[in-house]
């Protein structure tokens, strides 16, 4: 059947592609494709009848266009790609050709800013509004973010962690705004699924990775501002399995001041990972004691399970701010024991 390529399928137009490459190139595809693919290509390959030169011209010339813009999205980022693939094919096509591509790679706005050093984007960005702080920083990975954070001015590290923490409760027409702001080129490419960036979850990986200092001036200051989303920050700022950060010699200290029945509950869903390092650091007695009286307990609840682990962590945290253990975060290179 002749096919027009206007009303040619994303499978139909890969099919094409296929037979025009001839089957030695075909096979080097196939390798990197998902079983389903290739018997969708497979069945359409054997479907297809005639193709006619010009559509074969058009598909390749797609699917050039297409490995382009990604070459250059690689290379330069989204805005650099547009500009590129505007001079060679105008402006409607290339805005058509990365719209194929932001929908398969959800390519994420601000992705120059990724690129840039964290010492040059403190400059460009520490007189921004917190907001387009916290924006910016929901974007980068938490090495860079927790850079810049420990970077700020006191003052405005909490502000920005509040932000960053509020931020998946933003509406598009918000963060639009702030993109507007930054005079980015993105905001048309950009798929709507940005608003969900940042949260809690952002704040705590960027907790995490910058010093104990910064972390604890803007826990104390969002315990007065927001002592609801401090809460919520802390509980997930230290999980329980992270026990597996701790040495011998700290996971010893806290199990002196835990409950045994604690520990049982706790360890009820624990990896055995977690198990393992605990158990090794009790008496063998207590070892044997504590495994009975988990297998005797029966089933237990999520939530007991949860309330325990938060108990041991909550005495980890106390140690850990009085000195007496140290939790060997990632970034340095103490060795995890």
């Amino acid at each position: 059947m002749a096919h027009n390529d206007n009303e040619l399928s994303g499978v139909q137009k890969g099919a094409i592609l296929l037979i025009t490459l001839g089957p030695e190139r075909s096979a080097t595809i196939f390798k990197h494709l998902k079983e389903e693919e290739i018997e969708d290509l497979t069945l359409e390959i054997a479907n297809t009848r005639s193709v006619t030169p010009q559509v074969k011209e058009q598909v390749m010339e797609e699917f050039y266009q297409v490995c382009l813009a990604q070459q250059y999205i690689a290379e330069g980022g989204i805005g650099y790609a547009k500009e590129l693939l505007e001079k060679a094919l105008g402006e409607e096509q290339a805005m058509n050709v990365i719209g194929k591509l932001t929908a398969s790679l959800q390519v994420k706005p601000f992705e120059f800013v990724r690129k840039t050093e964290a010492s040059q984007l403190l400059n460009f960005i520490q007189d921004e509004h917190p907001q387009t702080i916290a924006l910016i920083l929901s974007y980068l990975s938490a090495s860079q973010a927790a850079m810049i954070v420990s970077a700020l001015p006191p003052d405005r590290q909490a502000d920005v962690a509040k932000r960053i923490a509020l931020m998946d409760r933003t509406s598009p027409d918000v963060v639009k705004e702030v993109e507007r702001i930054l005079e980015t080129k993105l905001s048309s490419l950009v798929n709507q699924d940005y608003t969900v960036i940042g949260g809690v979850d952002s704040v705590v990986e960027i907790l995490n990775t910058v010093d104990r200092s910064t972390e604890k001036h803007i826990m104390e200051t969002l315990e007065i501002d927001e002592p609801e989303l401090a809460d919520e920050i802390r509980k997930k700022m230290f999980v329980f399995e992270d026990i597996l950060l701790l040495d011998d010699r700290s996971i010893q200290r806290v199990l002196r001041d835990v409950d045994n029945g604690d520990l049982a509950v706790a360890l009820k869903s624990a990896n055995e990972e977690v198990q393992n390092a605990i158990f090794n650091n009790l008496s063998k007695r207590l070892a044997v004691m504590i495994k009975e009286d988990m297998e005797f307990m029966g089933p237990v609840r999520m939530k007991d399970v949860e309330e325990a682990q938060q108990k041991i962590v909550n005495v980890i945290r106390r140690l850990e701010d009085s000195a007496e253990i140290v939790i060997s975060r990632g970034g340095g290179d103490e060795i995890v024991v």
